[in-house]
């Protein structure tokens, strides 16, 4: 990592789908990047891409951040170099598709370390240097998910739920400060986190028109701009979420469990 990198962003899952798009847009409005990827070839193309497209600094870490090993070098790297963290966004995430017993006990681990561990520990790396500067901002990418329990999908919509608690418990510690975070809950999106999570046959998401990644992380760019507390990209995402505020939990949990069925 460059010397010469001490104000930066940073921005986990990079390398593709929304992480992908968040780059490029961060990238075209001036702000010299680190990017995190386990997707080292596709990362290390973008960095480039970056460079010479947008005369910015990248620097790039290809790790598993689901490994804590791996997320303690990349912090450590990072610190080394003196860069500050002024923007951080939380955006790697997976899931897994189908009944809670049935699942692989390392995929179940690989969602709670990613989706929960790993943003927990990233915020609290740099945050403190955030408050003492007194300026900065986290994005969390949490989701619709976040608002009900999921059948099929059980830990993933648990980990988002957390990813909100947890975003908008610190906004509240932080509201005398110039440091904002930002909880961005979008809804099914078109990227490849169906066929990750291989749920590509659920109702979520099979022969549906999905916002793209770029609408995604635009709406997403301008909620942190805007210092939003949470925010929920799309009309329908929005009058679903206010339905649900009137819907026994019960209802609602069965509801989910219809939509994240296959046919």
């Amino acid at each position: 990592m460059s010397q010469s990198l001490k104000k930066v962003t940073l921005i986990t899952g990079a390398s593709s789908g929304i992480g992908l798009e968040l780059s490029h847009i961060f990238a075209k409005n001036g702000h010299d990047l680190i990017l995190i990827a386990r997707s080292s070839d596709k990362l290390y193309q973008l960095a480039d891409e970056l460079r010479n497209n947008y005369s910015i600094q990248v620097a790039s870490f290809a790790n598993d951040l689901s490994k804590m090993s791996e997320v303690q070098y990349v912090v450590d790297a990072i610190k080394s170099e003196g860069a500050f963290i002024e923007y951080l966004v939380n955006n790697a995430g997976v899931g897994d598709y189908g009944k809670f017993e049935d699942q692989d006990w390392d995929k179940i681990e690989q969602q709670i370390n990613l989706n929960m561990k790993t943003l927990t520990y990233l915020c609290h790396a740099f945050l403190p240097v955030m408050k003492t500067k007194n300026t900065g901002h986290i994005l969390n990418v949490a989701s619709t998910a976040a608002f009900r329990p999921g059948p099929l999908m059980a830990v993933y919509f648990a980990t988002k739920s957390y990813v909100l608690s947890l975003s908008e418990a610190l906004s509240n510690e932080l509201k005398d400060t110039k440091v904002y975070v930002t909880a961005y809950c979008p809804g099914a999106t078109a990227t490849n986190f169906a066929m990750n999570a291989q749920a590509t046959n659920s109702s979520l998401f099979k022969d549906k028109k999905l916002p793209t990644a770029v609408e995604v992380a635009e709406k997403g760019f301008e909620a942190m701009m805007s210092r939003k507390q949470v925010a929920v990209p799309g009309y329908m995402n929005n009058f679903l979420l206010f339905i649900q505020r009137f819907t026994p939990r019960k209802l609602v949990t069965n509801i989910t469990r219809v939509l994240t069925s296959e046919d």
